[in-house]
């Protein structure tokens, strides 16, 4: 019997921007001060030598437990028991690990509970002329605010609403990933359902994770690490199961097979995916429940809703098939050779590699694909294998340029006894089409391409010592850069000057010699070396990003550019505005110097 799981992502948009990024959160409320401690608690409460103890049988029972509690109630605060405090309950607990549901049951799982302390969150998009509620948060729709809403309304209703560009395409990539990751561990077969959930079909593959149940919680558990809330239901239709996952109230449903009408029917007819229209008709006539639709004749019926609706209904009943187009994953390229007789020499490993190189070429072309990465596998006589990688900074077949590459790192091969067997994997490609000549006929000069000295560097130094800076939109100059790939070509860099040598880490000043609050510094020492100032220009004032931190609310830097007097031109800054003691020490740094 087919049975197919539809797993249904609630909140997908607003979660997948919550993991990409840290949450604005309102400020918590502050903790109580604590009591000030008695210097001298007097004598204990509890003494060793007799008396009353928390959880004696003798103190909870009668006049003896009334005794007790008089005592308690004259004793100060600091010197009360803390069994009161703690909560001790008088009913026995139920012991955790003999506790057991009945066959058949299920303990519903659901995801984390939304944090009451965020900043409701809205992703719009521009439908026309107005700017509509995609996606809202939790705590928005607790609020008020649903899809489809005017986000100029919403605005009007919560002045402090976080309202960010909902990004439908990043939404369907993400999904496309969990699809394919569900093809690799789960079942052979699953798709895309819509915009906000997966089918999955469980067909013969249920049992080998446990069973649907125990299947369908480890999947809630999964999203739910990721940080993603997730529902799920299985049954025998793909219909069925996508309506009860996004219109029932349960986190995990089984539907066992032919009750599909029983659970359908208190659900509205939308669950069925009709149109707009049609669910706008099935309102208009009176059809509030999917158990309304199914006395009806098929004629009449269509008529009212359309066949596309009848569809719709028969599919979610199984009486029309409703296939599931499944995601194939692509296979990774891989060349292989069986030698006759076992190699040790490295001009007989290039020699087989060359052969690799040409038989992987032949299949990328094929593809239309270049190799980012390639994996040599090696399989000595005595039965280890041994691994060796490489990769280029852009896509390529150029067979001589990858030979290379393996040649600048033969010597890292043991060969041991011999190698028996050699394979090749593309584990990374990218599409690659037709490239340009390298010149035209203008006669002008082709522009030197330095992809394979970046490779060929790279594999001499190792990939991590070749990058180019990039700028992050952060005032801060120390968040304002990071590294990029070596090839890149990032824009969007300041108009405002910077040093040409940033140090990693501020250093500070001594000895520094400044008119408050807004004169460059005219003398001050550094690593032990006194410079006078003959120049300087300033300031440039840069506030803290206070939303990252609550340190950086009120902290501000003043930068100054500066010229000793050999002619060596540095970046200091104050810590503070030279005004508000809140804005800093007044403390001197030096972060980077001038060519």
């Amino acid at each position: 019997m087919t049975r197919v799981a539809s797993l249904y992502l609630p909140h997908l948009a607003i979660e997948r921007l919550r993991r990409l990024e840290r949450p604005r959160a309102l400020p918590e409320p502050r903790h109580a001060p604590m009591l000030p401690v008695d210097d001298d608690p007097g004598a204990c409460s509890v003494p060793r030598g007799g008396g009353w103890r928390p959880g004696a049988r003798w103190a909870q029972q009668g006049a003896a437990r009334a005794t007790v509690e008089e005592q308690v109630a004259a004793l100060p605060l600091h010197q009360r028991p803390p069994m009161r405090e703690l909560g001790r309950r008088s009913e026995a607990a139920d012991h955790p690990f003999k506790h057991s549901s009945a066959p058949g049951q299920h303990k519903a799982v659901s995801g984390p509970a939304p944090a009451l302390n965020l900043v409701p969150m809205v992703l719009a998009e521009q439908i026309g002329q107005r700017q509509v509620i995609a996606a809202a948060c939790p705590a928005a729709m607790t609020l008020g605010l649903t899809p489809g809403m005017a986000v100029t309304q919403a605005r009007a209703l919560i002045p402090d609403l976080d309202i960010r560009p909902a990004d439908r395409a990043a939404d369907m990539a993400l999904l496309a990933d969990l699809a394919l990751h569900a093809v690799r561990h789960w079942t052979p077969t699953a798709a895309v359902s819509g915009s906000d959930g997966l089918w999955l079909d469980l067909s013969g593959v249920a049992h080998l994770h446990g069973g649907e149940t125990r299947f369908c919680q480890r999947l809630v558990g999964f999203y739910r690490r990721f940080g993603l809330t997730a529902r799920v239901t299985v049954a025998s239709t793909p219909g069925a199961a996508h309506a009860l996952a996004r219109f029932g109230r349960d986190a995990i449903l089984l539907v066992p097979g032919g009750q599909e009408a029983q659970a359908l029917a208190p659900l509205p007819p939308a669950a069925l995916r009709l149109t707009p229209e049609a669910t706008a008709a099935a309102n208009r006539f009176g059809l509030d429940r999917i158990a309304d639709l199914l006395p009806l004749p098929r004629g009449p019926l269509a008529r009212r809703l359309g066949m596309a609706s009848v569809r719709r209904l028969d599919e979610a009943l199984g009486r029309v098939p409703e296939p599931i187009v499944p995601i194939v994953p692509e296979e990774t390229p891989v060349a292989k050779r069986r030698l006759l007789e076992p190699i040790g020499t490295a001009e007989a490993i290039e020699q087989v590699i060359a052969d690799l190189l040409a038989d992987m070429m032949l299949l990328l072309q094929a593809r239309g694909r270049g190799v980012r990465t390639l994996v040599l596998l090696l399989d000595r006589i005595d039965g280890s294998e041994q691994r060796l990688a490489i990769g280029t900074a852009r896509a390529t077949r150029d067979v001589v340029h990858l030979a290379r590459l393996f040649h600048l790192r033969i010597e890292r091969i043991d060969p041991g006894d011999g190698i028996e067997t050699m394979r090749l994997a593309a584990t990374r490609t990218d599409p690659l089409g037709a490239t340009a000549i390298a010149g035209d006929l203008t006669g002008e000069a082709a522009v030197p391409d330095v992809a394979t000295l970046v490779d060929q560097i790279a594999g001499r130094v190792g990939e991590a010592a070749l990058f180019t800076a990039a700028p992050v939109e952060s005032d801060v100059p120390e968040r304002a850069v990071r590294r990029a790939p070596p090839l890149a070509a990032p824009t969007g860099w300041p108009t405002w000057r910077r040093p040409v040598r940033l140090l990693s880490r501020p250093e500070p000043l001594t000895g520094v010699l400044a008119l408050l609050p807004d004169a460059p510094p005219r003398r001050f020492t550094w690593r032990g070396q006194v410079h006078a100032v003959v120049a300087g220009d300033g300031p440039e004032r840069i506030h803290g990003e206070w939303w990252r931190r609550d340190g950086e609310v009120w902290a501000v830097r003043d930068y100054f550019r500066v010229e000793d007097d050999t002619g060596a031109r540095f970046w200091l800054f104050r810590r503070g505005d030279g005004v508000e003691p809140a804005t800093g020490d007044l403390s001197w740094y030096i972060h980077g110097l001038f060519g």
